[in-house]
């Protein structure tokens, strides 16, 4: 197979015309050229806007027209696809895994494929009566703690944008997408420079998930939560779970902890069961809206609005004379602001897009960096309680049921009280209480993105933008712990397996994927 990069097509330039310029950098006719498929599809708007793309094609001699063409555009590939551990005979005990987020599900999968279907434990409730409960939730501030934007089949992933795209680069990759496609996902994330499913479509992909692990043998307890553990010499024995029906203990010996970054009572159950933990950085701040049109002006230029064109993201940083770094996170194009509490009277937001990304806003983390030297006291769940307290402010600013604080970005820059909205309105629900955010941010976190702000006006012009809104707290954009495992993946207390966002090793739901099948794949080894 070879590949050729960097073929190029105008607005106005149909797919098909790609056979015909692969050809010509290949310097054979095009019939010549068997199969031809896209790699990857990216938008170059550097001096003007075009799509980019990245192919593959099946040619006869690839020698002879590697060394006719003599383009560094073009190379031979033989990549070998990702495979599974062969299959293994099923344990006297089936394994458990504890969490059904993109760790906990992919995990669960590859066990099941490989002849050792565990039994998934999720605290939360399958997809569909947890969009009800989220519904209801960001409609009147009824917020049940153990369904809601945290917890649940899929994890927060299934009430977000849906980005695939990762800074990692894992030979899993290629299955996760074939595998969400499968169950429903959209093609495009095969080949998108930017992948993203949006939430609508991943609900449906969460629903096949469920049915093909069921079909393996997987045995799946919805409204399970993890409350225990039972050691035995050093090792997992047990684990006392709370189920709708009450407490029972359920015997175990190979247990994957693929508990999402939110789970922060069963982080403080490990802890005092001695797993081994240590504290970790992490970043919090605000969301940022603005109107896509502005933002897609400034990407896009004169060509903004073109029907080939997406909903424009971006990505910024900038480092502070402080030392600190502000960054966007989660960026959620067409997208709104999402009430994302999961502990009552603490107020937290995320991002969250369909996969068509036709809302009005474009929103987007702005987050400073923090480290543990930042948390009040010692110990691994220091960073749980620097969360925490500031989600209680967020929360008492907003003014109860969940309502967040909110100000305009011209008022936050000087320190003025906003007192109504400009022309961009704010998405969030149940609604916003405007206010001046340097009441509820740490002085460091709000002199950090005031600092930032004009910054990132000049990479984007319009990203500090006086009508743009601000809203408060963004706080789990990852765990602020990490438990530690070894070589194997195992933690010191033997038998338990952590792996994923939860557990600090992932940043987003292909990386926790990934995770979660590398866990899969050294557990089966210890088998």
């Amino acid at each position: 197979m070879l590949q050729i990069e960097r073929i190029k097509l105008e607005l106005d330039e149909d797919e098909a015309l790609l056979r015909q310029k692969a050809a010509a950098a290949l310097r054979i006719p095009a019939e010549g050229i068997g199969t031809l498929h896209i790699l990857r599809k990216a938008i170059d708007a550097r001096g003007g806007v075009r799509f980019v793309y990245t192919l593959r094609a099946a040619v006869k001699n690839e020698e002879a027209v590697l060394k006719r063409c003599r383009s560094k555009q073009v190379s031979q590939v033989n990549e070998t696809p990702y495979r599974l551990p062969a299959p293994v005979s099923p344990p006297k005990l089936p394994p458990v895994v504890v969490g059904a987020g993109p760790a906990g599900l992919f995990c669960a999968l590859a066990l099941a494929r490989c002849g050792a279907p565990p039994v998934l434990l999720e605290r939360g409730w399958p997809v569909e009566r947890r969009r009800q409960d989220v519904e209801r939730f960001w409609a009147a501030g009824e917020l049940d703690l153990e369904s809601n934007v945290q917890y649940g089949e899929g994890g927060a992933g299934a009430f977000s944008d849906g980005k695939l795209n990762t800074g990692t680069r894992d030979p899993s990759h290629r299955f996760i997408l074939e595998n969400l496609t499968a169950c429903g996902a959209p093609e495009s994330i095969l080949y998108d420079a930017k992948p993203h499913i949006g939430t609508d479509y991943l609900h449906r992909v969460l629903a096949c998930m469920r049915q093909e692990l069921s079909a393996l043998g997987c045995t799946l307890r919805f409204g399970h939560r993890l409350a225990g553990l039972a050691l035995e010499n050093g090792r997992v024995a047990g684990l006392e779970v709370v189920g709708p029906d009450g407490a029972y203990r359920l015997p175990a010996e190979q247990v994957v902890l693929a508990l999402g970054n939110s789970a922060r009572d069963t982080f403080s159950m490990l802890h005092a069961a001695g797993v081994p933990m240590e504290p970790k950085p992490l970043a919090v701040g605000v969301r940022i809206e603005h109107r896509q049109s502005d933002i897609d002006l400034a990407q896009y230029k004169s060509l903004a609005g073109h029907p080939r064109l997406p909903a424009s993201s971006y990505k910024l940083s900038c480092h502070l004379e402080s030392g600190r770094a502000v960054f966007s996170f989660c960026v959620c194009p067409g997208g709104q602001v999402v009430a994302a509490a999961s502990e009552a009277q603490r107020a937290v937001t995320n991002g969250m897009s369909h996969y068509a990304r036709d809302g009005v806003n474009c929103n987007g983390g702005l987050l400073a960096s923090v480290g543990p030297e930042d948390f009040p006291g010692d110990g691994p769940l220091a960073g749980i309680a620097f969360q925490r307290a500031l989600e209680e402010r967020a929360f008492a600013a907003g003014g109860g049921r969940f309502f967040a604080p909110a100000q305009r970005v011209e008022d936050f820059l000087i320190g003025r009280p906003t007192v109504r909205p400009g022309a961009v309105l704010p998405t969030y629900r149940p609604g916003v209480k405007w206010c001046d955010l340097r009441e509820v941010l740490p002085e460091f976190i709000w002199r950090s993105l005031a600092d930032a702000l004009p910054i990132l006006d000049q990479k984007i012009h319009g990203y500090a933008h006086p009508d743009a809104v601000l809203t408060a707290v963004e706080t789990r954009s990852s765990c602020p712990l990490r438990i530690l495992r070894d070589e194997g993946g195992q933690s010191a207390v033997r038998g338990l397996w952590p792996c994923g966002e939860g557990a600090g090793y992932a940043g987003g739901i292909m990386s926790a994927a990934a995770d979660g099948l590398r866990a899969a794949e050294q557990l089966l080894a210890a088998l």
